[in-house]
């Protein structure tokens, strides 16, 4: 009962969303508190070192996840066409561009149904995405410009609602990117 108490308000000072670092700080043998609270079903461990505290929190968006394991990164694709109400189509992969290395097939994680894959975009394309409390989303525009960079197209376009994107503010934007992106930008707008 002891060992009960002393696990929840170790808890309570953790956050939603936490790494073993952030454990260590208020949990000495932090391997065997996390290993059990995990047994005990209080935390749930999304990957290697990090977790998710789900008995205080319950869980938290999949976007939350995805932005907070491969910092710094944002959500983009067709989660954020999502996202935006331009495609109307629910995605079930959550595509997260980040500047870390350590991405690929390997690295996706399965998390409430949905993949989270993560891709690494260059510093120069590091750029367009807005804060959305725990997470960063792609802009309508940067969202288009992301797809079709990784895509090399746009699935289902012809069922795109485009009425909120600024045509300019996309083709600005496109500039930044290699030109087999910006002429394609162009050729599907023009459509």
């Amino acid at each position: 009962m002891k060992e009960e108490k002393a696990t929840l308000k170790r808890l309570k000072l953790l956050p939603n969303l936490f790494r073993t670092q952030d454990a260590e700080k208020v949990a000495p043998h932090t391997a065997m508190f996390l290993s059990r609270a995990v047994k005990d079903g209080l935390i749930h461990r999304i990957n290697q070192g990090n977790y998710i505290n789900s008995f205080l929190n319950g869980f938290p968006r999949v976007e939350d996840v995805a932005c907070f394991l491969k910092p710094p990164a944002y959500i983009t694709c067709e989660w954020a066409l999502n996202f935006h109400g331009i495609s109307l189509q629910a995605p079930v992969v959550c595509t997260v561009v980040t500047l870390s290395t350590s991405v690929g097939q390997r690295r996706n994680i399965q998390y409430q149904g949905i993949t989270i894959e993560f891709s690494k975009i260059s510093k120069n394309l590091y750029f367009g995405f807005v804060n959305h409390g725990n997470f960063y989303l792609a802009t309508p525009e940067k969202a288009i410009l992301d797809t079709l960079y990784y895509r090399k197209g746009i699935p289902a376009f012809d069922e795109l609602d485009l009425d909120g994107v600024d045509y300019d503010v996309l083709f600005k934007m496109a500039t930044k990117f290699p030109t087999t992106v910006s002429r394609v930008a162009h050729k599907f707008i023009s459509a």
